[in-house]
């Protein structure tokens, strides 16, 4: 591992319309401490280089206009490392300082489109993540947390942001949930939800 390099290895996950260069999805992620010496405060190299929504959009913008026309995988532009996946009318992109293992990052990249896909089963576009907004951060936040890499696999992260399955909610109808039986009931669903998670390796 090289000195640089940090567990914090996602700097942001952004998903822009390739069309107008609107912001569909963005986040962006700033390690909770600096390894080594640490900066003065309110330094730049104390804070997340794109603090607020004007400079966030500022890279964006610049960032559509560097890869609309391009055939690559992977750029470096702002003194970051992009990897970045076209998908019908919108742009996918994983941001990495450069420090940052190029692979790691494109299988975080490809683990995002493939779950995506895996997810809504048909193309990835626009509409379909506008509607499914809710899915796709959920997603998102199990394939990466405050900048650490949690899952790569496609299938895991789609069954952990599946819906519940409407059998346990059945149980559950016209049982007052404050009666003995519904405590009870409750504390069985939690426990068969814990040996599950356990189960698939949370």
């Amino acid at each position: 591992m090289s000195p640089g390099m940090s567990l914090y290895s996602v700097n942001a996950i952004i998903i822009l319309s390739s069309d107008d260069g609107s912001r569909i999805f963005s986040k962006y992620y700033t390690p909770p401490h600096q390894s080594g010496p640490q900066p003065a405060a309110g330094t730049a190299a104390s804070q997340n280089p794109y603090p607020d929504k004007t400079a966030q959009t500022r890279f964006e913008k610049g960032l559509l206009a560097k890869t609309a026309k391009q055939n690559g995988d992977i750029l470096l532009y702002d003194n970051r490392i992009v990897l970045y996946k076209m998908e019908s009318d919108v742009a996918i992109y994983v941001v990495g300082s450069t420090e940052e293992n190029e692979v790691l990052l494109y299988n975080v990249l490809l683990a995002l489109r493939d779950s995506l896909h895996l997810l809504f089963k048909q193309s990835v576009d626009k509409r379909t993540i506008v509607e499914n907004y809710d899915l796709v951060a959920l997603l998102i936040d199990e394939l990466v947390d405050d900048g650490i890499i949690l899952e790569t696999d496609p299938t895991i992260v789609v069954q952990r942001c599946s819906k519940a399955p409407t059998q346990d909610v059945v149980n559950l109808r016209g049982i007052d949930p404050f009666s003995e039986q519904g405590v009870n009931n409750l504390a069985q669903l939690g426990k068969a939800k814990i040996t599950d998670w356990l189960r698939t390796g949370l």
